[in-house]
This record gives structure tokens, sequence and C-alpha cells, in this order.
């Protein structure tokens, strides 16, 4: 089972390492705004898709995001 706040850990930290802000991303990607919020205090995970268009716009795999792989470049 994948952890809600480990992905939304690397989200962040990749958000950072690229100098973009959380807000940005989640409107570029047309998400709600409490998406991060809600995976670290309620433990939920977005939908497949909306992990897709987080990969996409943060430049790396699905698969970094939840912790398959260590490589953010695998499956891109």
């Amino acid at each position: 089972m994948y952890n809600s706040s480990e992905v939304a850990y690397k989200i962040n930290l990749l958000l950072k390492e690229k100098n973009k802000s959380q807000k940005i991303m989640l409107e570029d990607c047309r998400l709600n705004k409490n998406v991060i919020s809600t995976m670290l205090s309620r433990g939920s995970m977005p939908k497949a898709d909306n992990l897709g268009k987080i990969a996409d716009y943060l430049d790396c795999s699905v698969d970094y995001l939840l912790g398959r792989t260590d490589n953010p470049e695998v499956n891109k």
C-alpha cells in the first residue's frame, strides 16, 4: 500500500527543488487547492490521472512519487 504522506512529501520536495509553488502547480494541473493538505491530514490519495498530472508537471514518473523507485526519470 502506498503512503499518501510520503507521496505528499516527495511532491513538496520536488516543488522546492524546482523552486515552484504548490498553489501554482495545483492551479496549473486544475486540481483542488486542498489536494496536498488532504493527503497529509486524511491520508487520502489522489486519483491516478491526477497523480499523472502532478508527475508531468514536476517532470518525474508516477513510480517515483509512489516510492516504487528512487529515480525520478524511470518510466517517464
